[in-house]
């Protein structure tokens, strides 16, 4: 038995798309997005200690912005699924090419982005939050649009290296953006060093400080003489109208489907919120905590989307089904103690987050609210690891017009169900929860069948060409 296993660890590990292939271009990606993690887990960490306003506006604006950045980004850097089909198939002088589709893209994208600063007090008027919330919210938002436009493109330099399958850079350039913001971060909140205290305005432009710098870190990184001769980075910096229409017509869908994905979460805190503060600062804690197991969790979804990609390219569904298989193992093998800790040491975890206006009674309450909200995180993050895993693997096969419609129908009954919630007078925090959980599940059983269904095996997003 002992020596079956071995011999199918063996099995697995060597080989391509195998555990090793797998770890060697999800790690760093891993190592990369947790970088994130500690940026936006800082972030919460400050403010919270700032007061409870600042934690309590601090992640439904936060949701508002990943969710409009991350529409846009899901459009923009589909450039990266064509730079690793590309590289996949041998044809290295359109990976250029595609880079720059998506990086005129990614300014279109931004220049829009941008304009979302004249309508945040439209959109934070549908939140129903105290007027002191809501100015919050409005403040640290519109920081943020201005400085839309590194975000979007980091996302599209670094799918030049993550298409690759060279994934180092994007983690240096990630730990450069959090050097620069975490130490910031500090200073601008709190006013530290002879700044200002700017509270949660101080956070946005720690942000974007650390955005800006990775921008840099990539543009010196990505266009010199080497990657000329190699990917044609400086010559091929047309517009291609004939891959444009590609990268919108497979883009549009992601990013559309990403857009759901975060409205679905935005619509959920903007309804928790109405139950009261110490109820939304409670899932916002929840929330935050939830992002130390989901945003490193979103280095494996662009591995699974490289290595299926770069598989594609090559034609052989049979290397991409591998690849799915082994990142999905990974995926698990990282979740499940995670989840255990969640569940073990929540008073550990919710305590960082104390804010210092909060008197012991009220904070009893929060930590006693949070448990609960951090066990049902606990169950649903086992069955998130598909969602990210299918969800990466078939953006990389270009299959982003299924997702687009599964997260439609799937967000449409989510905000049905609140709102039933709501009527019916079941609105209660722990059913909200429980309504959240089974959205989750749903996902996870959707997306896995679509992925053995094998549909996807038929799209081809690049046209092969002989040698």
């Amino acid at each position: 038995m002992i020596e079956k296993i071995k011999n199918t660890l063996k099995k697995r590990w060597g080989g391509n798309c195998g555990y090793a292939e797998v770890l060697r271009v999800g790690l760093p990606l891993v190592v990369s997005m947790a970088s994130v993690t500690v940026i936006l887990f800082t972030d919460r960490l400050f403010l919270s200690h700032y007061s409870l306003d600042a934690i309590a506006a601090a992640l439904p604006a936060g949701l508002v912005h990943l969710t409009i950045m991350l529409t846009l980004t899901g459009l923009c850097a589909y450039s990266s699924v064509f730079i690793a089909q590309y590289t996949g198939a041998g044809q290295k002088e359109k990976v250029g090419l595609a880079l720059w589709q998506g990086i005129w893209i990614g300014l279109i994208c931004s220049t829009l982005f941008t304009l979302c600063y004249f309508i945040a007090d439209i959109i934070f008027s549908f939140g129903d939050h105290s007027q002191n919330i809501k100015m919050l919210e409005i403040a640290y938002f519109r920081i943020l649009c201005l400085g839309a436009t590194p975000f979007l493109l980091n996302a599209v330099l670094g799918g030049f290296y993550a298409g690759r399958g060279i994934t180092k850079p994007v983690l240096w350039a990630n730990l450069l953006a959090a050097f620069i913001n975490i130490p910031l971060d500090y200073i601008l909140i709190f006013g530290k060093f002879g700044f200002p205290e700017l509270g949660v305005e101080g956070a946005a432009l720690a942000s974007v400080a650390g955005a800006l710098a990775g921008t840099i870190f990539f543009i010196f990184l990505i266009f010199t003489k080497e990657n000329e001769e190699l990917f044609k980075v400086l010559s091929n910096y047309k517009f291609n109208a004939e891959l444009i229409k590609k990268i919108l017509r497979y883009g549009t869908p992601s990013g559309i489907n990403l857009f759901l994905e975060l409205f679905s979460v935005t619509w959920f805190v903007f309804i928790v919120g109405q139950l009261g503060k110490l109820e939304l600062a409670a899932t916002n804690i929840a929330f935050s905590i939830n992002s130390l197991v989901f945003v490193p969790m979103l280095g494996l979804n662009m591995a699974a989307a490289t290595l299926v990609g770069q598989s594609m390219g090559r034609n052989k569904p049979d290397e991409a089904e591998r690849a799915t298989e082994n990142t999905l193992h990974l995926a698990f093998a990282y979740m499940l103690p995670v989840a255990m800790f969640m569940l073990l040491a929540p008073e550990f975890l919710l305590g960082l987050f104390k804010p210092k206006d909060m008197d012991m009674v009220l904070f009893n309450n929060l930590l006693a609210t949070g448990k609960i909200l951090l066990a049902f995180i606990a169950v649903y993050s086992l069955v998130d690891a598909c969602n990210l895993v299918y969800f990466g693997a078939l953006k990389g096969a270009g299959d982003t017009m299924f997702f687009m419609i599964l997260m439609s129908c799937s967000a449409t009954l989510l905000i049905i169900g609140l709102e039933l919630a709501k009527r019916f007078g079941f609105a209660e925090l722990n059913v909200y929860w429980s309504i959240f959980t089974v959205y989750v599940f749903l996902l996870a059983f959707l997306s896995r069948k679509r992925f053995l269904s094998k549909k996807w095996q038929n799209i081809r997003l690049i046209t092969s060409e002989k040698k």
